[in-house]
């Protein structure tokens, strides 16, 4: 679920203001009176409901054709999702204001998707990666997300049980929301 997300939503969002700067269509949004946080919630709130669609397509089949317990809140699930895809979005978007065009968005993406599989515990243990591995690896939201996944999902984990990894994902949407903010205000000069 983390590395579809991911791959999916990073790529969608990075693709979207440089869209606009190839198609000709940013001169129309920079003269409507709205301010860039505005454009970047407009430009990432459709994803969102594309995410959660995707999860209940991927929380189906995992728990009618594999048989995966759903053992915690799905209430706890869904805000955990909500943080995840909101992290993905805004790294898309940060993107998009950086790229002068989509091959460069998509480059963009891949450059942040693949050590974020690589270094999250998605495809090796965790734990038997160096230890600078690990250090790199917790910044990525995908590491922290697999853990509160994993832990809802399988152990029946609660709020407080998952509240260590899921602040992280926090401080990870704010920071690359803001540096999205200062892209695209330098953008816009």
């Amino acid at each position: 679920m983390g590395v579809i997300l991911t791959m999916t939503m990073v790529m969608m969002t990075a693709l979207a203001v440089t869209r606009e700067r190839e198609r000709g269509t940013m001169e129309n949004l920079l003269a409507m009176p709205v301010r860039p946080m505005e454009v970047m919630v407009g430009k990432i709130l459709p994803y969102i409901g594309v995410g959660y669609v995707q999860v209940a397509v991927i929380v189906a089949s995992g728990r009618w054709l594999f048989g995966v317990p759903l053992m915690g809140s799905l209430t706890l699930l869904s805000l955990a999702l909500l943080l995840f895809i909101a992290s993905n979005l805004t790294v898309g978007f940060t993107f998009s204001t950086m790229a002068r065009n989509q091959l460069q968005a998509m480059q963009m993406s891949f450059f942040f998707f693949l050590p974020s599989i690589l270094l999250s515990g998605f495809m090796f243990p965790f734990r038997g990666m160096p230890v600078w591995a690990q250090w790199i690896g917790e910044i990525f939201p995908l590491t922290h997300f697999l853990r509160v996944v994993r832990g809802i999902l399988l152990k029946g984990n609660g709020v407080a049980e998952s509240w260590p990894e899921m602040w992280p994902i926090i401080v990870f949407v704010a920071a690359s929301a803001a540096l999205a903010m200062k892209q695209y205000r330098q953008t816009l000069d």
